[in-house]
């Protein structure tokens, strides 16, 4: 095994620059590797895709919505919070907040616009919408209100500005009597989803009970978690939720979306795994040319004494190599061109189509190590065939002709 190991080594890393052995190893080796890095960088862009467009919903959202199925407002002492507690109790990481949500018109001047307006109990915005803020303070003070980028952009709106809105249902009242209130713009929020950036509007749990009409009453719950392991508190919710109320998670609510990046996985895989599987083959060849360059060197193995086994093992060894070299090369570029997108944000994107402003990467340690272990594999199963033509020269064949 020792022997066969080094000179399947002395082979591939020959300081001679004519040998053909060394040049096709290495030709192998940077083929393979390019092919695991976009293999890698592929999945990762893909990832981080998924991860960047599932927060920023989550953000808004919540994880998880717990509401009337009939959409009435709920008593905010229900037994909705006794049934919370009994789903969550196992979940150390739970934030859970109450929230009022109706249509709004806001007005400013002249300029009018249709909006939603959610108001979120506590004293500031959840940790996931706040990261969001790109000026001024999530603070849910008296009659402060966080907008969107894109509606301050709209009306040239500014931190400190005041804006009125008013109750859609009110306006259609035909008592005429308008529920609006005055509020102070105290941040402004942008996430690149234009259906939320355009729309939604925050501010206090009071301040949307009184601009609904209905005082000591909620909408509902939304649950916010910290670790994105929802398999079991879904079964929970199933086994244990009862009517009137109902849940719905961020992935259902944009189920259209999450659907069309699962269609899109597949194609991705295999339009890129084609790189892959060219590498692979220039691996068969390349070491099938190593064994023809080598039948004077594998007859005088067999001469000497080496099994067939033996000889077979010199080139398994030479596919091993060259796989898991071309396998960590391909990982150390995919990392340090991931990193430096990452950090720089080298390739940027629309927005106004893809949600985000630059190219995303999100590396996960499981894809990373299947990608690694197939390309192995597949280079002990290319080298497979060329090892079993040396096998089989028979020495009297190899120096007939030297």
């Amino acid at each position: 095994m020792k022997l066969s190991l080094h000179l399947a080594l002395r082979h591939l890393n020959s300081s001679d620059k004519s040998n053909f052995s060394s040049f096709a190893g290495k030709l192998s080796i940077i083929g393979l590797s390019f092919g695991i890095a976009s293999l890698i960088l592929t999945m990762s862009v893909y990832q981080g895709f998924e991860n960047t467009i599932s927060n920023k919903i989550a953000s808004f959202d919540g994880h998880y919505r717990f509401q009337d199925i009939l959409g009435r407002p709920i008593d905010e002492n229900s037994d909705l919070n006794s049934t919370l507690e009994n789903i969550l109790r196992e979940r150390k990481d739970p934030i859970i907040r109450s929230f009022v949500q109706g249509p709004a018109l806001i007005r400013k001047g002249i300029n009018a616009e249709g909006v939603i307006i959610e108001g979120i109990s506590g004293n500031g915005l959840v940790e996931p919408l706040n990261n969001l803020l790109i000026g001024g303070t999530g603070i849910l003070s008296d009659n402060s209100i966080i907008i969107g980028k894109s509606l301050s952009d709209k009306y040239g709106l500014v931190i400190g500005d005041p804006l009125v809105i008013f109750d859609l249902s009110s306006i259609s009242d035909i008592s005429g009597m308008y529920r609006l209130k005055q509020f102070t713009i105290g941040g402004i929020f942008h996430s690149g989803l234009s259906e939320y950036d355009n729309n939604m509007v925050y501010t206090s749990i009071q301040n949307a009970q009184y601009l609904l009409g209905i005082e000591e009453k909620i909408s509902g719950k939304v649950v916010y978690f910290t670790k994105n392991n929802f398999s079991s508190i879904s079964k929970l919710i199933d086994e244990k939720l009862r009517y009137p109320y109902y849940s719905s998670s961020w992935k259902e609510k944009h189920h259209t979306l999450f659907k069309w990046l699962e269609v899109q996985k597949l194609p991705i895989i295999i339009i890129f795994g084609m790189i892959s599987l060219v590498a692979i083959v220039n691996i068969i060849s390349a070491l099938t040319m190593i064994v023809l360059d080598k039948i004077k060197t594998i007859g005088a193995l067999q001469a000497v004494g080496f099994r067939k086994k033996q000889i077979n093992l010199i080139f398994l060894s030479k596919g091993a190599i060259i796989g898991i070299i071309g396998s960590l090369i391909g990982l150390f570029i995919a990392l340090v061109l991931g990193w430096m997108q990452m950090k720089y944000h080298i390739l940027s994107i629309s927005e106004d189509i893809y949600f985000m402003d630059h190219l995303p990467i999100s590396f996960n340690i499981n894809n990373i190590l299947l990608i690694l272990i197939l390309g192995i594999i597949s280079s002990l199963i290319a080298s497979y065939w060329p090892a079993r033509i040396a096998a089989n020269i028979e020495p009297a064949d190899a120096m007939r002709y030297e």
